[in-house]
């Protein structure tokens, strides 16, 4: 076993994972991520249920955390689709976000139903070592990469911070004293639902630590996601933006732009806010948006 996951074995970063859960508000371009052979989906079967066993791995070698996270944005205007990163992934203004937050603060139910459609997604990015697939076994051993929404990332937050006192703190992404998580999914009024999901008993990954260093080495690197390649510049997005407004292509730069303040009180509703026409349910960064986004994508594509 080498000294760095030696290292990884005493520490069981559990306290700076749950450091990490306070700053959780996200991803590669969307545009290809369907075609890459690193990622692992899950599959419905004929009664429209889905159910996988995986468990979630640690960083990698010098990386800090086990996840990405990152913000994008998929709709469609008169000028075609826009499927794109968000610069507030990585904590810059975004023109995008900008304008969903005038229409938010117009005070006119007409701009806020416009601001919920082109709401930011949220995604996260982790490593995965998939244990049972019953739709795919060829899988099972593999390690892939695993695109997920706010509900699975829920179920993470619960295992690091159980809600009753007699529920132990687990570290879903440790070697040694983690859980395999079982994925149930159930379609619920057209969406995806992941509600029945849960994490088995504390137990090793793998039997030794020769085996456990395997698997540790055969993970992806996730701070490629969020490389400044993934993202268009201020001005490239909101000339894309223009352009799929109006159909017309704005000249404009980013010291052109003036965005009035946004009341502190109101502006994060933008990010999280859902649409909720009725019937239809409520959608969330996890009804089926893997999917979705893959399928907005080739329409993009078209469009260009």
């Amino acid at each position: 076993m080498t000294s760095s996951l030696s290292a990884l074995k005493r520490s069981n970063n559990l306290d700076t994972l749950m450091g990490e859960l306070s700053k959780v508000a996200e991803p590669q371009k969307q545009s290809n991520s369907y075609q890459d052979d690193r990622f692992w989906k899950p599959e419905l079967d004929k009664s429209g249920n889905g159910y996988a066993v995986f468990r979630f791995l640690p960083a990698v070698q010098d990386e800090d955390l086990p996840w990405a996270r990152l913000w994008s944005h998929a709709f469609q205007g008169p000028g075609g689709w826009l499927i794109e990163n968000s610069l507030t992934t990585i904590n810059k203004k975004c023109p995008i976000s900008e304008s969903n937050s005038l229409l938010w603060n117009s005070g006119v139910e007409a701009d806020k139903e416009i601001a919920r459609k082109r709401k930011r997604k949220l995604s996260y990015y982790a490593n995965i070592l998939i244990v049972s697939d019953p739709k795919h076994p060829e899988n099972e051993g593999q390690v892939k990469l695993y695109k997920f929404g706010k509900k699975i990332f829920d179920k993470i937050t619960e295992a690091m911070k159980p809600e009753f006192e007699d529920e132990t703190p687990i570290n879903p992404f440790d070697f040694w004293e983690g859980a395999n998580f079982k994925l149930k999914i159930r379609k619920v009024d057209g969406y995806w639902n992941y509600d029945k999901s849960e994490f088995d008993s504390k137990t090793a990954i793998a039997p030794n630590d020769e085996a456990i260093e395997e698997i540790w080495n055969r993970q992806y690197p996730l701070k490629p996601f969020l490389a400044d390649e993934n993202f268009k510049s201020y001005d490239e997005l909101k000339a894309k933006l223009d352009k799929v407004l109006s159909g017309v292509r704005n000249t404009g730069t980013a010291e052109d732009v003036a965005i009035p303040p946004v009341a502190p009180k109101v502006a994060p509703v933008v990010a999280e806010t859902v649409s909720s026409p009725t019937p239809t349910p409520v959608t969330t960064a996890d009804d089926d948006s893997d999917e979705t986004l893959s399928y907005f994508s080739k329409l993009a594509e078209e469009d260009e």
